[in-house]
């Protein structure tokens, strides 16, 4: 079997190589500095994945789609999963949409989610695909595009949208990070490290992310009026509203909370320790 990874020179693609030659499966890769070109490559290949920025991806699979046969089968690695996988279905291959839940810094596959989009496969294709990943130590969700974007809406868009407006509002007040550590807890040093993570980033990526899915404006529009409620609670110094509003959201989150408590302090422990 013959794997093709376009845009496989990138951090995403060099990983997904290693996973898919510990398959069995011969991999070649295109990019922009390979002599091999796209169309070469979904000609050649029995399996074909789309590994490029979210606002090249349906361009890019618009260019190949019509040199794929119903014999082979195509995927993409994008962060959104609606247009994608519509441009997909419009060839004649075989169509699973690919999310992978984590960044290319990751050391292994183990534990770690991806998100999988069966539009149009053989289910015996479907599952050979799953078990390369299961092999690797993932965890496989099997979903919808339209549900998978919803939720990326909030896994992914009010996570970053949460952690750019707390670094925006830090460099607002004009602190100076490196002051702020004479002063830090636990749980601060984690919010900042996640902050430095993203910021140490492609802004490209979480541009698309945020900007390029059609749900997150929803999501954000909740995300406002919730922080204009939590405002005007502690505005008005009213203990009995705030903890009315605390204990709805500890309902909600449920057994949650305490998972929630266990994680965090293994995480301080782990930090202490080092």
């Amino acid at each position: 079997m013959k794997a093709g990874i376009i845009g496989g020179t990138g951090k995403m693609g060099k990983l997904f190589t290693g996973v898919f030659e510990r398959a069995g499966y011969d991999v070649v890769v295109s990019g922009r500095s390979t002599a091999l070109t796209n169309e070469a490559l979904a000609s050649e290949c029995d399996l074909v994945i789309v590994s490029v920025p979210i606002r090249d991806t349906v361009r890019v699979i618009q260019e190949i789609a019509p040199l794929l046969s119903k014999d082979q089968v195509l995927c993409d690695f994008t962060s959104l999963k609606m247009e994608p996988v519509e441009a997909m279905l419009k060839s004649k291959a075989q169509v699973i949409g690919l999310h992978p839940m984590f960044g290319p810094t990751v050391s292994s596959l183990s534990r770690q989610t991806i998100i999988v989009c069966p539009a149009r496969a053989d289910p015996p294709v479907l599952s050979s695909l799953i078990t390369v990943f299961k092999n690797e130590g993932a965890e496989c969700t099997i979903t919808t595009p339209e549900a998978h974007d919803r939720m990326m809406a909030v896994v992914q868009g009010l996570t970053h949208f949460v952690t750019l407006t707390m670094a925006d509002t830090i460099r607002r007040l004009g602190i100076d990070i490196e002051t702020t550590q004479a002063f830090t807890s636990p749980v601060y040093q984690m919010e900042l490290s996640v902050v430095g993570r993203l910021l140490s980033q492609d802004p490209d990526l979480y541009a698309d992310i945020l900007q390029e899915n059609q749900f997150v404006p929803e999501v954000l529009d909740t995300c406002q009026d919730a922080v204009r409620t939590l405002t005007d609670i502690i505005t008005a110094g009213d203990p009995d509203r705030f903890r009315e509003f605390f204990q709805k959201n500890n309902r909600h989150f449920g057994d949650y909370c305490r998972q929630g408590q266990e994680t965090t302090d293994a995480l301080i422990d782990y930090m202490v320790k080092r």
